[in-house]
C-alpha cells in the first residue's frame, strides 16, 4: 500500500512539478517542456506495449496453467475412480474365499441357495433392485424359482419359471448381460412390452452348470439402466461357477441321504427309517390319545416266483407290490417300509384298530386281482396281512411289531391270502 503511495508521489513529481521547476529555471522553458512531454511520452508508449505484453503473455501462461490444471485434475480424478474399482474388485475376489467356505458349512439345498442369493444381492446388486435364483426341475427340465433376494419387500415375483432372459440364459448355457432393455434387440421388443412383469432396466444373469447339465440360474435385475458392469458379469460368472460345485454337492447329499432312507429296489422306506418313525409315532400317539393301525404284509410263496421265472422275476413282483401298496392307501397317508426280503410294514396314523382289518382285506382283494406279466406269462400275487392297534397290541413299537408279525403268521397257517388281526 505504501510503496504504492510513493510510487503515485514519485510520478506526480516527475510528471507535474519537475517540468515546471525546469521552465522557471530555463528561458526556453516552453521548449523543454514540450521535449520532456515528448520523451516521457515515448517512455509510457513503450512500457505500455512492454506491459500489455506482458499482460498478454501471463494471461496465456494462466490459461495453459489452468488447462494443465483442469487435466490433471481429470487424470487424478479417472485415477481415483480406478483405485476404487480397483479396490472393490480386490474386495470382492478376496471374499470368495469366505464363499466357498461359508457353502462348504452346510450341504443342504436351501442354506446354500439362501447364501448365493444374500451374496449375490449384497456384493453385486448393493442390496437394490432383485436377485432370483431358480433351479432345473430335472424331471419336466422347467425352471422353478427356488429363492429371491428383493429390494421392495411387498414386490410380488410372478415369474415362477422364469421369462424370456431367463429362457435364453437357459438355452444358451452361457451368461447375459444387458445394460439397457430398451436399447437390446436381440429379444422381441413386443413381447417385452406385453410382459406383466416389475420394471426392468439393466439385467445380469448367469447359469449353474455342472458336468455340461444346467442346474439353475442366477439372474440379478433393477429398474435403472447402465446398474450393472462388466465387471459385475465376471463376478457373477465367477460366482455361479463356485454354486454350481455347491449345488451339485447338495443333490449329491441329498441323494445320499434319499439312498440311506429308501430302499434301492422298490423306492419305499428301509427298516431301520421305518422303525425310527414307528418310534415317533408311539410317542406322538401316547401323547395325543390317538391311535393308528399296523399292517405286516408277507408275499406267498414268494419262492415259487423265483424259482419258476428267475431272480428277475421276483424283483418285478416286489416293485409291482410296493406301487400296488401305495396305490391303494394313498387316501390314508400311509408310511410303507419294505421290512425285509418279500415282507412290507404300513403304517396307518389315526386309524382305529377295528377299521384295520377291513382295510387291511380290501388290499389284499387288489392285490390278487392285480395281473402281473413275468416271461411274457400273466400271474397273480397273493399275501397274507397281520393287522395290530396301538395301544391295544403295545405302546412299543418292538411289541407292536411283534403283534403284527404273528398275527401275519397265523393267517399264514390259515391257508395264507388272510388277513389276521393280533
Amino acid at each position: 500500500m505504501f510503496r504504492i503511495a510513493g510510487q503515485i508521489i514519485i510520478f506526480g513529481f516527475l510528471y507535474l512539478l519537475l517540468p515546471f521547476y525546469l521552465s522557471a529555471f530555463y528561458a526556453q522553458g516552453a521548449l523543454v517542456l514540450f521535449y520532456f512531454y515528448l520523451a516521457v511520452t515515448t517512455v509510457s508508449v513503450i512500457l505500455f506495449k512492454a506491459y500489455s505484453g506482458k499482460k498478454y503473455y501471463f494471461a496465456y501462461q494462466l490459461q495453459t496453467v489452468q488447462e494443465e490444471m483442469n487435466v490433471s485434475g481429470d487424470t487424478l480424478r479417472k485415477e481415483r475412480e480406478k483405485h476404487d474399482a480397483l479396490q472393490d474388485k480386490i474386495l470382492r475376489y478376496r471374499s470368495l474365499k469366505q464363499i466357498v467356505e461359508e457353502l462348504n458349512k452346510n450341504l443342504d439345498m436351501d442354506y446354500v441357495a439362501g447364501e448365493l442369493t444374500a451374496i449375490a444381492f449384497s456384493q453385486i446388486c448393493r442390496s437394490k433392485g432383485t436377485c432370483l435364483l431358480y433351479l432345473v426341475d430335472n424331471s419336466t427340465q422347467r425352471l422353478n424359482l427356488f429363492k429371491a433376494k428383493k429390494e421392495d419387500k411387498k414386490l410380488v415375483i410372478r415369474t415362477k419359471e422364469g421369462d424370456i432372459f431367463d429362457f435364453w440364459v437357459m438355452r444358451q448355457a452361457t451368461p447375459l448381460l444387458i445394460e439397457d432393455i430398451g436399447k437390446d434387440f436381440r429379444f422381441d421388443r413386443e413381447k417385452l412390452r406385453d410382459r406383466d412383469l416389475r420394471p426392468v432396466g439393466s439385467l445380469a444373469s448367469a447359469p449353474f452348470v455342472a458336468e455340461n447339465r444346467i442346474l439353475g440360474i442366477l439372474r440379478l435385475d433393477n429398474p435403472q439402466a447402465n446398474f450393472f458392469t462388466q465387471e459385475d458379469l465376471r463376478f457373477l460368472v465367477n460366482l455361479s461357477d463356485l454354486g454350481a460345485v455347491a449345488l451339485e454337492n447338495s443333490e449329491l447329499f441329498l441323494r445320499t441321504q434319499d439312498l440311506a432312507i429308501h430302499d434301492e429296489l422298490t423306492g419305499l422306506f428301509t427298516k431301520g427309517y421305518f422303525m425310527e418313525r414307528l418310534k415317533e409315532e408311539c410317542r406322538r400317539s401316547l401323547r395325543q390319545n390317538a391311535s393308528f393301525c399296523l399292517f405286516m404284509l408277507d408275499i406267498d410263496r414268494f419262492k415259487d416266483y423265483n424259482d419258476r421265472f428267475g431272480h428277475s422275476a421276483g424283483d418285478i413282483v416286489l416293485k409291482n407290490m410296493a406301487k400296488t401298496i401305495g396305490e391303494k392307501l394313498s387316501g390314508l397317508s400311509p408310511l410303507i417300509s419294505r421290512f425285509g426280503g418279500e415282507e412290507f410294514c404300513v403304517l396307518l396314523p389315526g386309524m382305529e384298530k377295528p377299521r384295520g382289518p377291513g382295510i387291511a382285506d380290501s388290499l389284499r382283494k387288489a392285490i390278487e386281482e392285480e395281473k402281473v406279466l413275468l416271461r411274457r406269462q400273466e400271474t397273480h400275487v397273493t399275501v397274507s396281512i397281520g393287522v395290530a392297534g396301538f395301544p391295544q397290541d403295545g405302546t412299543g413299537e418292538e411289541d407292536l411289531i411283534r403283534a403284527a408279525d404273528q398275527a401275519m403268521y397265523k393267517a399264514k397257517q390259515q391257508g395264507r391270502n388272510k388277513v389276521c388281526p393280533a
